[in-house]
C-alpha cells in the first residue's frame, strides 16, 4: 500500500519541491523553508481522520514520510493574537537547566510564560553546570537574531535587564528569585509570579525545567511553543555548517537512518537495569543512581519485563533486521559513550556494519573537541532531524528522542520507527531462553501496531514536544473549523498589528487588514 504525503527532503517528489532538488539545498535553505513554507505550506490532499495503516511493514516504504492523512504543519496564530504591548508587566529572566534539549524545552515555556504575564523576556540563560559543562551559552548555540525576529509577534525580548535613571542616578534592577512548582498552571504565573514581577520590576526563575504545564486547554497558547520550538530556534551557522557537511556525506551514497543509542551509564543507572553487566560494571551504575536518582528498590526482571530497561545494541540490530533492513543499511549513530563497550556494539556491528557518527563522517577540530559539549548535541539533533528515518531505542525520559519526534512529526511526517519495549520483552526473553522459532515474525507484529511518524492523538504520557497533533497541525479541506489553516496573509496581518501598536495613529488604517484572523 503506498504511502501518502510523501514530505521528504530529497529524492522523492515532495510538498515543497520537485524531484531531487532538496537533496542538493543547503542545510540553511532547508532551515530556512522549515522557518517559512511550513507556516503557509499548501497541500492538495484532504480528509480529516487519522490516516489508515498498512497490513504490512514494507522497509522501501519506510524510507518515505508517513501518509499524512491531509494534515501539515501550521503554528501561525488563527484567532485573535494581539501583539506585545509597548509598555509589558516586567522582565523574565530564567535559568534553563539540564542537556541542550531539556533547556530547548524550557525555552519554549519561557517564551509562553513571557507572553502570558505580558512579560519581557531576557535571553534564557543555559545552565553550564548540571549536564555539559560547556559554557557556550544561548548566543553560542543558537541565532539570536532569528530568535528574537521571529517572536516579534508574541513577546518583546532583550539581552539583558536595563538599568533605570532615578534622581539622575543610574540603578540596576535586581530580578527578584523565584522556584517555580513542577509543572505549574497558567493561574500560578498570573497571580503568585506575576504578582511578584509587578512588586520588584523583574523576577528570575531557576531552575527553569518543566515548569509550566504541558497540557493547555489553549491552542494558541500550544501553537506558541511550536513556534519557538521549530522556527525560533535556529542554531548558529557555524553549528549548520558543520551538520551540512555530514549529511551531505551521508547522503551521496543513498538513504540514511539515524539513531539514538540511549545505552549510556545515566539512563541504566536510572532505569536501574544492572544484571547483564559484570559484578564491577554493576557497582558502578549503582554508585552513579544512588548519587544521582531517590532511593527506589528496582528488581531488573520486572523492570525488563514491563518495558523500562533501555534496548541492548543487539536488541535494536535484530529488530531492523526482523523489518527487513540488511547489513548494507548505512546508520548513523547519535550517543554519548555506551556503557560496557565493544562487547555490547560487536553484535550490532556485525548485523549493520556500516555505522557512522558526527566524529567518524566529519573529524573536525571543531567537532572533535566539543563533540560531548553542546555543539556535538547540536549537530546529532540536526543530522537525526535531517535523516531518512529516526528510531530512537529509549524515548521515555529522553529529551533528545522525545524533541526530534515531535521535530521530524511538524517537519512533514517524517519516518520514526519507536519499539515498544513492553511489547518486545518477551519475545527477547524467549529467544534468550532458546526459543528463536518465528522470533522475527513475532517482532513484526509488535511493531506493526506502532506509529510510524504519521498523526496521531497524543496520549498521556506522551509529551506535548513529542507530538504537537492536532494543535500544531490543519487541513486545507477540513471538517471541523478548528482545523482549519489560517489565512496565507497571515504574517502580513500580524506586520498590520505589529505596526499599530508601534504607531497607534496608524491603527484606524489597519484595522480593516486583521478580519483574516477570527476573534
Amino acid at each position: 500500500m503506498r504511502r501518502l504525503g510523501h514530505h521528504r527532503l530529497h529524492g522523492k517528489t515532495g510538498g515543497v519541491g520537485t524531484k531531487g532538488m532538496v537533496a542538493k539545498l543547503s542545510i540553511g535553505v532547508i532551515v530556512l523553508l522549515i522557518c517559512t513554507l511550513s507556516l503557509l505550506f499548501s497541500a492538495n490532499i484532504g480528509g480529516n481522520r487519522e490516516p489508515t495503516r498498512s497490513s504490512k511493514i514494507n522497509v522501501e516504504e519506510l524510507w518515505e514520510s508517513a501518509e499524512s492523512g491531509g494534515w501539515r504543519p501550521s503554528s501561525a496564530p488563527r484567532s485573535d493574537w494581539p501583539p506585545p504591548t509597548k509598555e509589558t508587566n516586567g522582565y523574565l529572566r530564567v535559568r534553563c537547566n539540564g542537556g541542550l534539549n531539556q533547556q530547548r524545552s524550557a525555552i519554549c515555556n519561557a517564551v509562553l510564560a513571557a507572553r502570558i504575564m505580558n512579560a519581557t523576556l531576557v535571553l534564557p540563560e543555559l545552565d553550564a553546570n548540571s549536564f555539559w559543562h560547556d559554557d557556550s551559552g544561548f548566543q553560542g548555540i543558537y541565532d539570536v537574531e532569528h530568535f528574537i525576529q521571529t517572536l516579534k509577534y508574541d513577546v518583546k525580548i532583550v539581552g539583558k535587564i536595563p538599568d533605570v535613571q532615578k534622581n539622575g542616578k543610574t540603578k540596576k534592577i535586581k530580578a527578584f528569585q523565584i522556584r517555580p512548582p513542577r509543572d505549574a498552571p497558567i493561574d500560578w504565573y498570573l497571580t503568585t509570579a506575576l504578582k511578584a514581577m509587578r512588586e520588584h520590576s523583574a523576577i528570575y526563575f531557576t531552575p527553569f525545567s518543566h515548569r509550566l504545564a504541558e497540557e493547555i486547554d489553549n491552542p494558541e497558547y500550544q501553537r506558541l511553543r511550536c513556534r519557538v520550538n521549530y522556527h525560533a530556534l535556529r542554531f548558529k551557522p557555524h553549528i549548520m555548517k558543520l551538520s551540512e557537511s555530514i549529511v551531505d556525506k551521508l547522503r551521496s551514497q543513498g538513504h540514511f537512518m539515524s539513531i539514538h543509542l540511549r545505552f549510556e551509564m545515566d539512563m541504566l543507572a536510572f532505569a536501574g537495569c544492572f544484571d547483564i553487566f559484570n559484578p564491577e560494571e554493576q557497582k558502578i551504575l549503582r554508585k552513579y543512581r544512588k548519587e544521582n536518582f531517590a532511593e527506589k528498590r528496582l528488581i531488573y526482571n520486572e523492570r525488563r519485563a514491563i518495558g523500562k530497561c533501555p534496548l541492548t545494541p543487539e536488541e535494536v540490530g535484530l529488530i531492523l533486521r526482523a523489518l527487513r533492513f540488511d547489513n548494507s543499511t548505512r546508520i548513523y549513530l547519535a550517543a554519548g559513550e555506551l556503557f560496557g563497550g565493544e562487547r555490547f556494539m560487536k553484535p550490532f556491528r556485525t548485523l549493520f556494519p556500516r555505522l557512522d557518527n558526527h566524529s567518524s563522517v566529519d573529524p573536525s577540530e571543531e567537532l572533535s573537541a566539543k563533540s560531548q559539549g553542546l555543539v556535538g548535541s547540536a549537530v546529532d539533533y540536526m543530522v537525526c532531524l535531517l535523516s531518512d528515518i529516526f528510531m530512537p531505542t529509549y524515548d521515555g525520559p529522553s529529551n533528545f528522542a522525545n524533541n526530534l519526534l515531535g521535530h521530524r512529526l511538524y517537519y512533514g511526517f517524517r519516518t520514526t520507527i519507536r519499539p515498544d519495549r513492553k511489547g518486545l520483552a518477551p519475545i527477547f526473553i524467549a529467544r534468550e531462553k532458546g526459543k528463536t522459532a518465528g522470533f522475527e515474525e513475532a517482532v513484526r507484529r509488535v511493531m506493526l501496531k506502532t506509529n510510524f511518524g504519521g498523526p496521531h492523538k497524543r496520549v498521556s504520557p506522551e509529551s506535548f514536544y513529542t507530538n504537537s497533533w492536532p494543535e500544531c497541525f490543519c487541513q486545507m479541506n477540513p471538517k471541523k473549523s478548528s482545523d482549519k489553516c489560517p489565512p496565507d496573509n497571515v504574517i502580513e496581518i500580524l506586520d498590520s498589528r505589529l505596526e499599530s501598536v508601534r504607531d497607534p495613529d496608524s491603527s484606524s488604517q489597519t484595522n480593516s487588514t486583521v478580519t483574516g484572523l477570527e476573534p
